[in-house]
């Protein structure tokens, strides 16, 4: 269980002062492209969905459209999944702007590949492509904040990134639908506005390869007195409560519209404002987290427990109003989740292994998101419907916060060393 795992202490001094600049237009302006490129992998997730059905009907002759035209949509992030460790090890190999740069270019490549594309298998290889790409500019632009900024700030700029790529699924959403009114290939024209970042990447974005601090290099050394390994057994536990954080997640977003669907809500505006007023809280939450000013490892059982009352109200809910209720505080616990273990997991990780460490984390977490559905398919089928499901879910995510807390109790009982509380 991912809750039973205890989490490492923290690798690297976080209240060392960040190794560039914070202030003025040229921190602003890194600050927008990092953001921005944390957005293109969630514009390849939701740009094409309001054009499948178009999709659909125009490959109907194509043996096995039905299921791979759906597959157009998902397998980016599989792709992203799998690949996102390579990415990380690439990462800390040739650095993490020249990587950038590059698969921002090929992201505009590979994404752009349908409109020129006749056969749906090739599409679904360029999708494929596009996962490639993704896993190299996520793992890039997270790393980059890690490299660039320390305590709160770091906090700070994790917490945007998640609010951000929340907020631009919406955005996205709107910008395929008008798009796809001039057919299935006109979204697929956003795909180059990368091509517009990745220059501005090339420029703005300071090198780190030489920015690993001092204090981090001295505390490395004063650990071990050599260079480490990469602490493959520590970081398995952070990767299985990521995992499992992702699942609980993306649950609302994925399996909102069938929750609403089984209490007889078919209208799509509906649907779609109740999805909005959950995502709204996902923001809120992440704004929460950034001005709560605490260590994320503390702060972790608590922001579970919150996901798990969701649940439960959702689990109980009988009509829309409760469920909404359910989803609502459901969203704004994960909008303090995925920046509070993201937080956490780069704590851990001194400069020469950011990378891979990110990338490793982003494997885990884009692989709870592609098994979430499946989950909860095959619990739902074991326990008589979605809403068990959930409420199945919820329970487990109770019994990893419970479980988080009793092993902080543990290690603060033997260590007597004091605990961050608070970050610099």
């Amino acid at each position: 269980m991912p809750g039973s795992v205890p989490l490492p202490p923290a690798a690297v001094d976080d209240a060392a002062p960040s190794p560039v600049a914070v202030a003025g237009p040229a921190h602003l302006l890194r600050v927008a492209l990092l953001m921005a490129g944390s957005c293109l992998p969630i514009l390849g997730a939701v740009l094409i969905a309001p054009v499948l059905p178009k999709m659909q009907d125009h490959f109907a002759s194509t043996p096995g459209a039905k299921a791979l035209v759906p597959l157009a949509l998902t397998v980016p992030a599989l792709a992203l999944a799998l690949l996102a460790p390579l990415a990380g090890v690439i990462v800390d190999r040739l650095g993490r702007k020249r990587l950038l740069v590059v698969a921002t270019v090929l992201y505009a490549v590979f994404g752009t590949a349908p409109l020129w594309l006749d056969s749906l298998g090739a599409i679904i290889a360029g999708r494929v492509l596009v996962g490639v790409a993704e896993a190299a500019i996520m793992t890039c632009c997270t790393t980059l904040i890690g490299d660039y900024y320390t305590g709160q700030r770091r906090v700070k700029y994790l917490a945007l990134q998640t609010m951000c790529a929340s907020a631009s699924a919406t955005v996205f959403f709107v910008i395929g639908g008008a798009a796809g009114s001039a057919g299935w290939r006109g979204p697929f024209w956003v795909y180059a506005v990368s091509l517009l970042l990745a220059p501005l990447m090339a420029v703005v974005l300071p090198n780190p390869a030489a920015r690993a601090s001092a204090e981090e290099a001295r505390a490395e050394t004063a650990a071990v007195g050599t260079r480490r390994p990469f602490p493959w057994r520590q970081w398995a536990g952070i990767c299985a409560l990521t995992f499992f954080g992702a699942m609980v997640f993306y649950t609302v977003p994925v399996e909102m519209a069938y929750l609403l669907d089984d209490l007889g809500v078919t209208n799509s505006a509906v649907i779609g404002l109740a999805t909005a007023i959950a995502s709204a809280a996902t923001v809120g939450g992440a704004v929460t987290f950034a001005r709560l000013k605490r260590s994320p490892d503390p702060m972790l059982p608590a922001v579970l427990a919150i996901c798990a009352a969701g649940f439960g109200v959702m689990f109980l809910a009988g009509g829309v109003p409760l469920l909404v209720v359910g989803a609502v505080v459901n969203c704004l616990g994960t909008g303090m989740l995925l920046p509070a273990l993201l937080t956490s997991a780069m704590s851990r990780l001194a400069f020469e292994d950011r990378g891979r460490g990110t990338g490793l984390w982003m494997a885990a977490f884009f692989a709870g998101e592609c098994v979430c559905p499946l989950v909860l398919l095959a619990v739902g089928s074991a326990v008589g419907g979605l809403a068990g499901a959930v409420g199945v879910l919820g329970l487990a995510a109770a019994v990893v916060a419970a479980g988080m807390t009793g092993v902080r109790r543990r290690a603060a009982a033997t260590d007597t060393r004091p605990l961050p509380e608070q970050l610099a």
